[in-house]
């Protein structure tokens, strides 16, 4: 394996250095891609060279395009041998394989293209396959199961790209994957892309890459340094009315991680019986109810999205102004995936969290793993305005890091006699009833 490569963000690159066809930087002009990012920079021209690459950098860095531009140069300019080339782009979830899906027809220079996931219809899928297209789209197990029905085959694939690896071996994909890869082409040239560099994806690259170089930008799995982050520590029950108080005591839009799909639902008819325009995002959700919660958040027919973890590095809308964990994640890694949801593309965010007493650990892992205590915000019991910690509060911080803001949310936190605090109405007549589907 190559040394490291780890740049420095002040690095001022151009396009114009790598060996680009006229269609391509039309097309990066029109995406209004003017100077690639530090991914972009170390990734491309060894994707372009035929090399194998892992690339690791924090969410909303660029990655897709840093591995999107090489590869439609690549299958264009027939650098992938003779007879008909593909590539196929592998990614954890359907919201995240229909984002980097965009962006292979906004770059993809004509190339016929194709989306393989689950939720929908299998119809469209194998016509669109039938085509014999350039790049496909897929998660794990809508492409096993055409694999299994015979309407796809891997023998003309020359690239492979595992984006978000690390989330997919986390989701527990390792035996699709090992099936996928086992049915490839022994020549080809395999790309992994990650926000992290966990021990077990090094495994996995010693397996299924040959002699790959490894790009990592700036520190990794770390939440975006613009993101302002505090916790609360709350009792479980008490959750709900103190998500109501912020919701109503701040401006903007706000998605929302809970555990799990039903405290999902819940949650989510909590808002809308106290009047906010809600919505929910998790994997018992159809496709295009999937797409309808994510489309409506990110139009403003939804101010808020409340999702599992499923959804959290699917999720590309611009202009989070906070992000509210509900529920602490089970990784330090999800925490970083959920936090980097808000402040992107240099814009400001905040991340606040909710920490009850059986989820101490949970967050002392996350303080270690970001290297510094979170900010404690405190509340009144029956009625007041959510305050940070003094030295005399009972629950004290140690001093974030240098730079780091303490930001103080506004509003009551009443647990008796809020709205949230009601039996909550059924909402949409079909909470809790959508088929089961698997992951992807």
């Amino acid at each position: 394996m190559d040394k490291d490569s780890t740049l420095d963000d002040s690095a001022a690159p151009s396009f114009e250095q790598f060996q680009l066809s006229p269609a391509m930087r039309a097309a990066l002009r029109a995406a209004d891609y003017r100077v690639p990012t530090p991914i972009q920079l170390a990734t491309i021209a060894p994707t372009l060279a035929g090399r194998d690459v892992i690339g690791a950098a924090q969410t909303g860095t660029g990655k897709t395009a840093a591995f999107v531009v090489p590869i439609v140069e690549r299958l264009r300019g027939g650098q992938c041998g003779t007879g008909h080339a593909s590539a196929v782009i592998l990614a954890p979830t359907r919201e995240l394989a229909e984002q980097i899906y965009g962006w292979t027809q906004r770059l993809g220079c004509g190339l016929r293209t194709a989306l393989v996931v689950g939720g929908v219809a299998y119809g469209p899928q194998m016509s669109a396959l039938r085509g014999r297209p350039s790049i496909i789209v897929a998660t794990p197990g809508r492409l096993l199961d055409h694999l299994d029905r015979r309407t796809l085959t891997l023998q003309d694939v020359r690239i492979f790209v595992l984006d978000e690896a690390d989330r997919m071996l986390d989701m527990g994909f390792t035996p699709q994957l090992d099936r996928i890869m086992g049915g490839l082409p022994a020549r080809r040239q395999t790309l992994l892309f990650s926000a992290t560099m966990p021990p077990h994806l090094g495994a996995l690259a010693r397996m299924h890459l040959h002699d790959p170089v490894r790009a990592a930008v700036g520190r990794q799995a770390l939440p975006p340094s613009r993101a302002t982050q505090d916790v609360y520590l709350v009792d479980s029950g008490n959750k709900t009315p103190l998500l109501l108080s912020m919701i109503a005591a701040n401006v903007g839009n706000v998605l929302v991680f809970a555990r799990t799909k039903h405290r999902t639902d819940r949650v989510t008819r909590s808002l809308c019986d106290a009047g906010h325009a809600a919505q929910r995002l998790h994997s018992n959700r159809s496709q295009s109810q999937r797409r309808e919660a994510l489309e409506g958040f990110r139009r403003g027919r939804y101010r808020i999205l409340v999702a599992t973890d499923i959804a959290a590095r699917g999720i590309d809308v611009a202009g989070i102004g906070r992000v509210i964990n509900y529920d602490l994640p089970q990784t330090a890694e999800d925490y970083v995936h959920r936090v980097g949801r808000t402040a992107r593309a240099e814009s400001d965010g905040h991340a606040s969290s909710f920490a009850a007493p059986e989820e101490r650990a949970q967050l002392h892992a996350i303080e270690r793993h970001i290297g510094c205590a979170l900010p404690r915000q405190t509340h009144a019991a029956h009625g007041g305005t959510p305050r940070a910690s003094g030295p005399g509060a009972r629950h004290s911080a140690a001093a974030p890091r240098a730079g780091a803001a303490i930001a103080v949310a506004g509003g009551r936190y009443t647990p008796r006699n809020h709205p949230g605090a009601r039996r909550p109405r059924p909402f949409g007549g079909h909470a809790g009833r959508s088929r089961r589907e698997r992951h992807g």
